[in-house]
C-alpha cells in the first residue's frame, strides 16, 4: 500500500472508483456476453481485483481501463470454463476475444456507453419483469444505487428492495430476455418504467441519499444524457420533453445549491444570479414542446412547470406561489402521494401563512407512507419555527437530523435544531 494511505481511505477511494464505472462496466459486458446477471457478477469480481491489488500496487492512471480489462478476462475465463453446448457461445468467445485484441486496456467503448445504458435500462423493464420489479432492477444492477438509495426513492424498506432484487434477476436470466432497444409499440410500453429509472437517478443525484456530499452531480449529467438520447428516439412523446424540461430547470440551481465548503442552501436562500441561464432556456423549451404535444396534465410535465415558475422568478418574493400550489392540487390528484401533498404544504404556506401549510402536514403525518422520511418533520418544523412554536420546532428538526442518511443534510437540520434553543 502506498505509503501515508490508511486501508480504510484507500478502499473508499477504490469504492467510489468503481462506483462510477461500474454501470459503463456492465453494459460493455451485457453487450458482449448477452446476459445481464453475468455482466454484474464478472463486474463485481473486477472490484474484488481492484480490492485486493490496488492496496498493494497503488490506482492507475486509468482505473476505468484496468477495471474493463479485467473484467473482459473473467468474461473470457468464465466462457472457457462453461461447456460449449451451441454455437452462439463459440460466437460470443470469439467476439469477446477480438474485442480484447483490439482494445486490451482501452476505454474507447466509452462513446457508445450512452447507447447500451439505455438498451440495459429499456432489458430490465421487460413487461415479463414484475411492475414493482422493473425500475429496481434497473437502478441497482445497471445504475449502481445501493438498496439504501432506492429505499428511499420508493420509501419502501430495503428488505423489500432485495427481494425484489433478487427476484428480477433470477427471472431475467432464466427467461433469456432480448437485450435491446425495442421499437414501436414495445418500446411505448416500457417507456414509462425507463422515464422513472432515469427520474430517480437524476434524484439522487440532486439530493443524495448518504455520503458526505449532498450532490452527485455526475448522476445528474447522466440522466440528462439519457433524457436528451430518449427524446430522438421519442419525439412525439410529452412526458419524455417533460422529464428533459424537470432535470434541466433543476439541474440549473446546482451551483447555487452549496456553499463553498460544500454546505447546503435552501431554495430561498440561494444566489439566483448563479443559476445557469441555458439550462433554464434549455428547459423552458422542452416544457414548451411537451405541452405543444398535448402533455400539460403529465407527471413531468407537471413538475418541470412547477420548477419553471422558480426559475422565472429573478427573487424569491416574485415566485408565482398560487401557480406552484395549483399544479401540486394537479399533481397530488394525479398520484395520490404524500411527497407532493408535503409539497403543497410548504406552497399553501406561502400563500395563507405557515398555519395553512402545517394543516397540511399534519394530515400526512396521519399517514404511515412517510414513517422515516426525514423530510416529513423538517418542513414542518419549519412552519413550527415560522409560528414563534420554537420548542417544538426545535424537537421536529432534531427528529428530522436523526433520520437523515446524507452527512450534509444532518448537519444543517441540525443547525437548524441548535437555532431554535431559547
Amino acid at each position: 500500500m502506498p505509503s501515508g494511505a490508511a486501508p480504510s481511505d484507500f478502499h473508499r477511494t477504490i469504492l467510489a472508483t468503481w462506483r462510477i464505472e461500474q454501470p459503463r462496466l456492465i453494459a460493455s459486458l451485457a453487450r458482449m456476453l448477452r446476459d445481464v446477471p453475468l455482466a454484474e457478477e464478472l463486474t463485481q469480481d473486477a472490484l474484488v481485483a481492484a480490492l485486493e491489488r490496488w492496496p498493494e500496487t497503488g490506482i492507475p492512471d486509468r482505473p476505468g481501463a484496468w477495471l474493463m480489462a479485467t473484467a473482459r478476462r473473467r468474461a473470457q475465463e468464465h466462457l472457457r470454463r462453461a461447456p460449449m453446448l451451441n454455437r452462439k457461445h463459440g460466437m460470443i468467445a470469439a467476439s469477446l476475444e477480438a474485442e480484447q485484441n483490439a482494445m486490451p486496456d482501452d476505454t474507447s467503448l466509452d462513446d457508445d456507453i450512452g447507447d447500451e445504458m439505455l438498451r440495459l435500462i429499456f432489458t430490465a423493464c421487460h413487461p415479463l419483469i414484475p411492475a414493482k420489479s422493473r425500475a429496481t432492477l434497473a437502478l441497482r444492477m445497471i445504475c449502481g444505487l445501493t438498496t439504501e438509495e432506492i429505499a428511499r426513492a420508493f420509501l419502501i424498506s430495503e428488505a423489500t428492495v432485495a427481494q425484489r432484487i433478487v427476484r428480477a434477476k433470477r427471472l431475467l436470466s432464466e427467461s433469456g430476455l432480448v437485450y435491446e432497444t425495442p421499437r414501436g409499440e414495445e418500446r411505448d410500453r416500457r417507456l414509462p418504467t425507463v422515464l422513472e429509472v432515469i427520474y430517480l437517478i437524476f434524484n439522487e443525484g440532486y439530493t443524495a441519499a448518504r455520503g458526505d456530499d449532498w450532490l452527485r452531480p455526475q448522476l445528474c449529467d447522466e440522466a440528462r444524457r439519457l433524457g436528451r438520447m430518449l427524446v430522438a428516439l421519442a419525439p412525439d412523446q410529452p412526458e419524455v420533453h417533460g422529464l428533459v424540461a424537470l432535470m434541466e430547470l433543476n439541474g440549473s440551481r446546482n451551483a447555487a445549491r452549496t456553499s463553498p465548503e460544500g454546505d447546503p442552501i435552501l431554495l430561498m436562500d440561494q444566489d439566483r444570479r448563479r443559476w445557469d441561464a441555458l439550462q433554464i432556456r434549455r428547459g423552458l423549451d422542452a416544457l414548451a414542446r411537451a405541452r405543444a404535444l398535448g402533455g400539460g396534465a403529465g407527471f413531468y410535465v407537471l413538475q418541470a412547470a412547477i420548477a419553471a415558475c422558480h426559475a422565472r422568478a429573478a427573487a424569491p418574493e416574485e415566485t408565482d406561489w398560487p401557480s406552484i400550489a395549483a399544479l401540486y392540487a394537479q399533481l397530488s390528484v394525479l398520484t395520490n402521494s404524500p411527497v407532493v401533498e408535503l409539497n403543497r404544504a410548504v406552497a399553501a404556506a406561502m400563500i395563507a401563512g405557515p398555519a395553512a401549510g402545517l394543516a397540511i402536514v399534519d394530515a400526512v403525518a396521519e399517514s404511515s407512507a412517510l414513517r422515516g422520511y426525514h423530510l416529513l418533520p423538517a418542513v414542518r418544523g419549519d412552519l413550527l419555527q415560522r409560528l414563534g412554536r420554537v420548542a417544538e420546532a426545535r424537537l421536529a428538526f432534531a427528529d428530522a437530523a436523526a433520520l437523515a442518511t446524507n452527512a450534509r443534510e444532518r448537519t444543517l437540520l441540525e443547525r437548524r435544531a441548535a437555532a431554535c434553543e431559547p
